[in-house]
């Protein structure tokens, strides 16, 4: 019989300062539990970390790293083109094997009182996890980003947290912790500097504006290019090839095209068309590099590490 399995894939309002985020990743080396990725983007000024293991291990390591992050990150003077309300601004807990969804919800809400209870930070639930109908939906939970939820908080109940409060932590804001299947990360590139075109055609594809189920996109300028940054939340009900798909013939509509694709975290298995457009536009698509289930047999080292070892 296999140990139950889960996976926490916690996105931190950092992506210019590796030294931050390596501080931040390092403190979530618990035993019982792997890296198995992490990345930054400038631009969005985010980062993305993937770690599995033991469910009770993997949520002290995503408790200690919101700890971190509070103590690291200061959004009074962070900015970005990704969305935020905190330092550790979402903490998802996913099931990847002999776990259930319902159990990902009771860790949720166990590591939702221990940021609040050691750090101060206060946390809204959301997904399955979410306390309220009206939370479920993260973009909901997310509206006014930090500065907006700061001054909301004080003038509407509605808006405080479920955790702690009523006040958002000065620096650190809110987290926003949940359960849910897995998702996809993934970002287009087009080969214009029109943002206002990838704003177009991300609005057209998600789901809340009546395009594709489980998609959810915005248009953004990074790296000096027109992006469409896009959460895929049901990839069995809308595989990534049909969403690329729909990008490509609404791009061309608009006269230009796709240049490039990129994967922030990893994939399943099973969403990953081997033979499919999506993964050509991939430059360097390395199966073992990015797909969940080879990650596992092949973690990553902590940061630090290594200078742990030699001393």
């Amino acid at each position: 019989m296999s140990d139950p399995l889960i996976e926490c894939v916690p996105n931190f309002s950092e992506g210019r300062e590796p030294a931050v985020v390596e501080a931040i990743v390092a403190a979530m080396a618990v035993d019982g539990v792997s890296l198995l990725d992490y990345s930054l983007d400038a631009d969005h000024n985010r980062s993305v970390v993937t770690i599995a293991g033991a469910p009770a291990a993997v949520m002290e390591a995503a408790v200690r790293g919101a700890g971190m992050a509070a103590e690291r990150i200061n959004l009074t003077k962070q900015q970005g083109v990704h969305p935020r309300i905190g330092a550790a601004d979402v903490v998802p807990f996913v099931p990847v094997r002999d776990v259930s969804l319902e159990q990902c919800v009771l860790l949720a809400r166990q590591a939702g009182a221990e940021i609040w209870n050691r750090y101060g930070v206060p946390v809204y639930f959301y997904e399955a996890a979410a306390a309220r109908p009206d939370r479920v939906l993260l973009e909901d939970v997310r509206r006014g980003q930090f500065e907006g939820l700061r001054e909301a908080v004080k003038r509407e109940a509605a808006r405080r947290p479920d955790v702690g409060g009523p006040d958002l932590h000065p620096t650190a804001g809110a987290s926003v912790v949940g359960a849910r299947r897995f998702l996809i990360a993934w970002n287009l590139y087009l080969n214009t500097s029109d943002v206002a075109t990838a704003r177009s055609i991300a609005r057209e594809i998600r789901a809340s504006s009546g395009g594709l189920t489980g998609v959810k996109a915005i248009g953004v300028m990074a790296h000096g290019e027109a992006q469409i940054s896009m959460n895929i939340t049901d990839f069995q009900k809308t595989p990534v090839s049909q969403v690329y798909k729909a990008v490509e013939e609404k791009a061309a509509r608009f006269g230009v095209q796709v240049s490039r694709g990129e994967l922030i975290g990893l994939i399943p298995e099973e969403a990953a068309e081997r033979e499919s457009d999506w993964l050509r536009h991939f430059h360097e698509f390395d199966p073992e590099e990015k797909i969940l289930e080879r990650r596992l047999k092949r973690p990553m080292r902590w940061p630090g590490a290594q200078a742990a070892i030699a001393t």
